[in-house]
């Protein structure tokens, strides 16, 4: 059964005792096993020396902490699983000593400072590895122990779920600078106190103070207690947040996943920042004849101009390649037999200098090209050499055949089309020529008439080399793509052999159609995303405002709706910056007035919805977002439910969860940092969410 507490104000100083490792009881039998059922239990303390909670500890000379327990013990994982609050220069050392643990402080020590070495699930027991979740060992180096608490939950900005064993960073407001322009906390700092989130992205947070704190949250991929812009998520409130003043909350022992849960009083969205990078051009390649590469070390690099000395001005195109335009390719334009094996030239752009300014530079390029045969090429040369001579031996003549066309695309030349995507086609270079007038589409109808259809061959808006074949597809015949050789020419010179494909349209009946009535805010543009059971990116709609919103060819089975909101309008989901203090654009799972994200779709079926935004993104509260996560818990409770149920017919089993008598109504993800409102009695519960 699991058991709930609700704490109230004036007992927060006892709340650490939930955490205490002896407060996870059991009888246990020290005799001989002789059989019987598996041990599912982990170990048992017994003993401390020094007490848990002991005060006015040395801040040097530290005696040895001993952790005796009923059975002997294993360490599984330490180095993610550890770690201490605050954190110290040198990480304690853990010795398995009969059975039990020693810890050994290796540092010296702040005076006046409450100090928790956090296990995780690193201790287990030694025959069946039952780990001791959430086990503590407190202590202070002065007279008091720090006893003020709080919760909260670590959510991907993007996909809107639960961030597991995130670090919660405190920083006691008074003791880091406030500068407007900028925020440097977290690269300057060390946090007075760190709290770790679960695998349900629930942290409770203990042994603060009654102050101000500001609070951010690192993933920390590398467990190396640091964040590293780039690699690591990260969050921040906006703000500072004093656990005395925040609103009550409920906590509970989770018994299926073995730790305390609670509601959240914060909500931090994390997301991947940016890393700084001094600009530079970092490198410079031609790994094709008629293509160079330059890369930047640091995106959108401002760039004056780009020069060669033996190309004529056009005679190359510029083309991004990453969103940052950190990687530039550049096609020249001028044929095989004008371009030089090395050509030489200067890019003129701004580069960071010994003191991080941008300074305007011209360097050098040099760009060097020469054929290799490959394997594959040579095996083939001398085979044809072997085929010759032997033509010649026997007096016979031989005719070297035509060699394969270098020219290369990519197009499925057979297969279903779908009217909503057409056909796409991908060039190893760009194009120098299109002869749209040759291609030629037809359709076979079932009465074997045929017909001409127009056909447009349109560039990609995104993709120099991307190709778009667009035409009014009908699910009714056979259609046949004819495009005639020559008809194409790319940069290199290379042209097409004729190219022939076969296809038919994907029938409408066999897909669902999605219809969303939008209810938008005055001046705000929406990205509607359409993903599949599995959280995957299936189909999306930008710029949407108030009105109509359709997704046709669904395909049947479950999907679910990201809404992101475009505060911008740049049709894309911006990312934060925590040196900017700039929070990320807000991106919430779309759940109907019953709570569920989740839903169906059959062949041949119109779904409707209707989407309110001022609901969808309506300020989070304390209880929104308790509410939102139990209705997520009780979704996958029911999914698992009938799983089971399916794979075994009439042997259902319910699981336990709260009711769900006001769920006609949900507010929706919001805002971020602190929840306002408390709550008289604990209104939730979610045991186990993943």
């Amino acid at each position: 059964m699991s058991t709930r507490r609700h704490i109230v104000a004036g007992l927060r100083g006892i709340v650490v005792l939930m955490f205490a490792s002896a407060f996870l009881s059991r009888c246990a039998s020290m005799m001989t096993p002789t059989g019987g059922p598996k041990d599912t239990l982990p170990p048992v303390i017994v003993n401390m020396t020094p007490d848990n909670f002991s005060t006015d500890r040395p801040t040097v000379g530290h005696p040895k902490i001993y952790i005796e327990f009923d059975e002997f013990v294993q360490l599984k994982d330490q180095q993610k699983e550890f770690f201490t609050s605050p954190q110290m220069k040198k990480k304690p050392t853990l010795t398995l000593r009969g059975r039990g643990v020693v810890i050994q402080l290796r540092d010296t020590l702040e005076a006046n400072t409450t100090y928790a070495l956090n296990f995780g699930s690193a201790l287990r027991d030694n025959n069946e590895g039952n780990p001791l979740y959430s086990m503590r060992y407190v202590f202070s180096t002065g007279p008091e122990i720090d006893s003020m608490i709080l919760s909260g939950y670590t959510a991907d900005a993007y996909k809107a779920d639960s961030v597991s064993k995130t670090f919660v960073w405190f920083f006691p407001a008074d003791s880091v600078e406030n500068v407007a322009e900028y925020d440097s906390t977290i690269f300057k700092y060390k946090p007075a106190v760190i709290a770790r989130a679960e695998n349900n992205g629930i942290f409770i947070a203990q042994n603060l103070k009654p102050i101000s704190y500001r609070v951010y949250a690192v993933q920390d991929k590398n467990d190396n207690q640091m964040y590293e812009p780039g690699t690591d998520q990260v969050g921040f409130l906006d703000g500072t947040y004093n656990p005395a003043e925040l609103p009550d909350f409920a906590m509970w022992f989770d018994s299926l996943r073995h730790y305390v849960s609670a509601e959240p009083q914060l909500y931090l969205r994390m997301f991947t920042d940016k890393q700084f990078r001094r600009q530079l051009l970092a490198q410079a390649e031609r790994p094709l004849q008629h293509k160079a590469m330059l890369y930047f070390s640091a995106p959108h690099p401002q760039i004056d101009s780009i020069r060669f000395d033996s190309i004529p001005e056009g005679g190359f195109i510029v083309e991004p390649q990453t969103l940052g335009r950190d990687t530039l390719a550049l096609w020249f334009t001028v044929p095989s037999a004008d371009l030089p094996d090395t050509i030489r030239g200067s890019v003129t752009y701004y580069k960071h200098d010994s003191v991080n300014l941008l300074q305007r530079v011209a360097e050098p390029l040099k760009l060097s090209w020469r054929f290799v045969e490959t394997k594959e090429q040579q095996r083939e040369r001398e085979k044809l050499e072997r085929e010759r001579r032997k033509a010649e031996e026997a007096g016979e003549e031989w005719t070297e055949p035509k060699p394969a066309n270098p020219f290369a695309f990519k197009l499925p030349l057979s297969g279903e089309v779908n009217p909503e995507n057409h056909l796409t086609v991908d060039f190893d270079y760009p194009l120098a020529r299109v002869d749209s007038a040759a291609l030629l589409l037809t359709v076979t109808r079932s009465d074997k008439s045929v017909e001409d259809v127009p056909v447009r061959f349109v560039r990609d808006t995104a993709s120099l080399r991307r190709w778009h074949l667009r035409a009014p597809w009908k699910p009714d015949g056979q259609y046949t793509l004819t495009i005639p050789e020559g008809a194409i020419t790319d940069i290199a010179g290379f042209s097409n052999d004729s190219i022939v494909g076969k296809y038919t349209v994907s029938d409408p009946e066999k897909f669902a159609t999605v219809k969303i009535d939008v209810e938008g805010r005055p001046g705000m543009q929406y990205i509607v995303q359409l993903l599949d059971g599995s959280g995957a990116l299936k189909q999306e709609r930008r710029g949407v405002v108030s009105g109509p919103v359709q997704f046709n060819y669904v395909a049947p089975g479950e999907i679910k709706f990201r809404i992101i909101e475009d505060s911008n309008g740049n049709g894309r989901w911006d990312s934060g910056d925590v040196v900017a203090r700039r929070q990320p654009e807000r991106a919430e799972m779309f759940a109907d007035a019953h709570g569920e994200e989740t839903f169906a779709t059959k062949a041949n079926w119109d779904i409707e919805f209707t989407m309110d935004m001022g609901r969808i993104f309506a300020p989070v509260t304390m209880q929104s977002l308790s509410r939102l996560l139990d209705e997520r818990e009780l979704q996958r409770l029911r999914r698992e439910e009938e799983k089971r149920a399916k794979e075994k017919p009439g042997n259902g089993q319910t699981s336990g969860s709260r009711s769900s008598d006001s769920r006609n109504d949900m507010n929706g993800m919001g805002g971020f940092g602190g929840m306002g409102g408390g709550l008289g009695s604990a209104s939730g519960m979610f045991n186990s969410m993943r």
